[in-house]
């Protein structure tokens, strides 16, 4: 399956296209898709069927080079719900085992003891530290947040582009955070990253075209709650997220038609990888301002 890149139009085959039929599941572009009751339907479904249920290529198994494949468009977006989950439930298990996995800059565990941290080299904890969370209402909303909004991010990029945009937020909200806030702070929480899904998510939506007024309403809402007083939300990294999320999501999502496709790959990995060495110079700097502490 090619996941460096969006799928063509069946009638437009140079235009990618982040939206299928309801019925027959072909890919369409804004200019052949029908509105319908649940979704967008092509023009050949509109024109031989009454408009319900599924046409019946919806129904038949989904073929690669003649091999009967059983795709699941929500594939990673489940396994990355998985992982939150039996990590929540291995700390439940083990208490001490978030002190190693959360994001904190430094602090010293017991008097006279070691100093850890991100600072002290314990750079993992940028990325493990986005899949623990406190309590099961703190899981709760962020898994339901991954849901609704990875799950058809991940089936409109692919699989390895929606990866990236996850890892990539994470690792950005998680920059911001170690940037900005106290070096004794602990930080924890898989909503960097759905933020940065829901950056991506407002890029797709403005390419393709689609009603913006939701997510925008969404966008405003969770960044409300985010500076929102007593909640205890870090709006570090909610807003590093969003900002890394788009950012690549920009990238990812360069124009496939005219001038602008040459260098298409060149720019969608290059993207990734400046967004990468943003995330990194953030981290050195803040490594280097807090390695002059005793």
């Amino acid at each position: 399956m090619d996941t460096d890149r969006l799928p063509g139009c069946y009638r437009h085959p140079d235009r990618e296209t982040g939206i299928s039929c309801t019925r027959c599941e072909r890919p369409i572009c804004p200019e052949c898709m029908i509105s319908a009751s649940v979704g967008f339907q092509c023009p050949d479904c509109v024109r031989g069927g009454s408009g319900t249920g599924h046409g019946s290529a919806a129904n038949a198994p989904r073929t690669i080079a003649g091999g009967v494949v059983a795709a699941d468009p929500h594939l990673v977006t489940k396994i990355l719900i998985g992982i939150n989950a039996a990590v929540f439930l291995a700390t439940i298990a083990l208490p001490g085992l978030a002190l190693h996995l959360e994001l904190i800059g430094r602090y010293r565990e017991l008097v006279g003891g070691p100093i850890e941290g991100v600072s002290t080299g314990e750079y993992y904890r940028l990325l493990t530290s986005t899949f623990l969370h406190t309590a099961l209402w703190h899981i709760f909303g962020n898994m339901l947040g991954l849901w609704f909004i990875g799950g058809p991010l991940e089936q409109a990029l692919g699989r390895a582009r929606y990866l990236t945009v996850y890892l990539l937020s994470a690792l950005g909200g998680s920059a911001v955070v170690y940037l900005l806030t106290p070096m004794n702070a602990a930080t924890l929480g898989a909503s960097g990253a759905v933020f940065g899904l829901l950056g991506a998510t407002i890029v797709l939506a403005r390419r393709m075209r689609y009603e913006m007024r939701p997510l925008i309403t969404m966008a405003v809402f969770m960044l409300l709650l985010t500076f929102a007083p007593g909640l205890n939300v870090s709006w570090q990294a909610h807003i590093g997220g969003l900002v890394t999320g788009a950012l690549v999501a920009l990238g990812l999502l360069w124009p496939a038609t005219g001038h602008s496709a040459r260098n298409r790959k060149f720019v969608q990995w290059g993207t990734c990888v400046a967004v990468f060495l943003l995330a990194t110079a953030l981290i050195v700097i803040r490594t280097a301002e807090l390695s002059v502490l005793t």
